[in-house]
């Protein structure tokens, strides 16, 4: 019987072997209980901030907390992150159910992700954009009618106003007379008023930009052939034989 030198054996008869991460510690009830506790966690922060700030200070107040670069600012606003308005009744409205949809797929997003056994950290960057995002909804949803009495505007369900506090003015100064349109302007770095929710979106988003080649690695993969182990050596052996 004539021996077929197992090097050529065709390509497509070779299958990839790919690494991936060890699966034994992957416990997925374990990722979503610990997703929950950070969601809530976030949560809890996020409303009772906001709660103790609209009962306790009025619109504009300020409370320094760490001398001029931290201060607790009182705000609202109709919109999106960081000031950020979509204005109009209608655009108030088409916001508040555009995140319910965003909420709803993410929720779909963390129990994919985990059911495909993505990355630990990966699932807890979801989680928390996910808090963030609730943590808004709530403001949008509820706070147009549960402080419907205090309110400096006409809410309702789902037109509530996001509220904001955290102002970190760093620093201040002029822009350079040679800097297109702003050139002699007043400037405050930071500006943006935001809140925890919003915090919370945001580093999920950039820990994932900053870690995306550890929660997205390219698997390599690896032909193993007769070949490799020395197996056809063997045969040519046996053929001069």
């Amino acid at each position: 019987m004539e021996n077929t030198p197992l090097n050529q054996v065709s390509e497509s008869n070779r299958e990839p072997i790919i690494v991936h991460q060890d699966t034994k510690s992957y416990n997925p009830k374990k990722l979503w209980f610990l997703s929950l506790i950070i969601i809530v966690f976030i949560l809890l922060i996020d409303q009772v901030l906001k709660i103790w700030i609209k009962t306790n200070m009025h619109m504009g107040q300020e409370i320094p907390v760490f001398g001029d670069w931290f201060i607790l600012h009182y705000t609202e606003n109709m919109g999106m992150a960081f000031g950020l308005e979509l204005g109009g009744k209608y655009g108030k409205l088409i916001l508040t159910l555009f995140r319910l949809v965003a909420v709803s797929f993410g929720i779909w997003v963390l129990n994919f992700q985990i059911s495909k056994r993505a990355h630990k950290g990966f699932i807890l960057c979801i989680a928390l954009i996910l808090a963030g995002a609730i943590g808004n909804i709530i403001d949008s949803v509820f706070y147009g009618v549960i402080f419907s009495n205090i309110n400096h505007y006409s809410g309702g369900w789902f037109h509530g106003w996001v509220v904001d506090m955290l102002y970190f003015p760093l620093f201040e100064g002029f822009y350079p007379d040679w800097v297109p349109i702003k050139g002699g302007d007043y400037f405050i770095f930071f500006s943006p008023v935001f809140n925890i929710a919003d915090s919370a979106i945001t580093l999920g988003v950039l820990l994932i930009l900053v870690f995306q080649k550890k929660f997205f690695p390219k698997h390599e993969h690896v032909h193993s052939t007769h070949t490799d182990l020395g197996i056809n050596s063997k045969t040519e052996s046996s053929d001069s034989l």
